[in-house]
Order: C-alpha cells, then structure tokens, then sequence
C-alpha cells in the first residue's frame, strides 16, 4: 500500500499547480497550455513509439535480446498515459519521458535491474532444485578405474 500515499500527494501537488497557473495566466490560457501539451504530448508518442517499435523489430531481426527496446517502449506506453492524465505536472513528466536520452538513461536502468532480477531469480531456482552451476575449465583426461571396482564396458 505504498503507492496510495504517492498518489494522494501527486493528486495535491497536481491541484496545487493548477491552482497556480489558474492564479497566474487565468482560466483560459491554462485550459490552452494543458490542452496544447496533450496534443503536443499524443503527437510525440505516436512519434517516438513507432521509433521505438522499429528498433524493437531490429532488435529481434539481428537476434539479438531486445532488452533495451522494450524497456524503451514501455516509458513510450508511460509517458502516454502520463499525458492523458489531465495535469501540468503529468504532462512535463510524460514530455520529459519522450526526450530520447532521457528516455535512454531510464531504459537502461530498466533494462539492467530486470537483468538482475531475472538473474537472482534462477539463481534462486538452480539452488531450489539442487542444481549448481560452477564456472571451470574441461580438460582432456584419462580416466582411470578405482582398485576393487568392475571395469566399466
């Protein structure tokens, strides 16, 4: 439940800027600047997720792991919704989202520490189902027969 108190507060902090740019440029032009940064906002993800989706496309025609595309989409998908929530607050999050190197950095970030997780995950069930995986070295050896045991065939 660590998330209702972080909505309630974006909620207050969302009003309170409304409040603000109400008191300092008027109704009018406030309804403008939201109004003209969601349209702004819809053109740029329209924009940035077709990018997005073509490297994603590359990505995977290179067969390479498309870590980073998806991570990279999925802030596409947040800064939508980000700008479809009514707020100067969302809207300058969601447009910041949609600048590609910051975008980048978050995606990177993403993509990193789901690395991680799903790393310590098996991990987690290698050693559940008592196998182990040890990093070594194979050489060539003559196996020898230990005395008192029957020769294998």
């Amino acid at each position: 439940m660590r998330i209702l108190p972080l909505l309630g507060l974006g909620f207050v902090a969302e009003l309170a800027a409304l409040v603000a740019a109400f008191y300092f440029l008027g109704f009018l032009p406030t309804v403008a600047v939201l109004v003209g940064a969601s349209l702004f906002g819809s053109w740029l993800v329209r924009r940035q997720g077709a990018q997005a989706m073509a490297a994603f496309r590359d990505a995977v025609a290179r067969r390479q792991e498309p870590h980073h595309e998806v991570a990279d989409g999925m802030l596409v998908v947040a800064a939508g919704v980000l700008i479809a929530v009514p707020g100067l607050i969302t809207d300058v999050l969601g447009i910041a989202l949609l600048i590609k190197p910051v975008r980048t950095l978050f995606a990177k970030r993403i993509a990193r520490r789901t690395e991680e997780h799903v790393n310590t995950a098996n991990l987690r069930a290698r050693q559940a189902s008592g196998q182990f995986v040890v990093d070594g070295e194979v050489v060539d050896a003559q196996w020898e027969q230990a005395p008192g045991r029957p020769q294998l065939s």
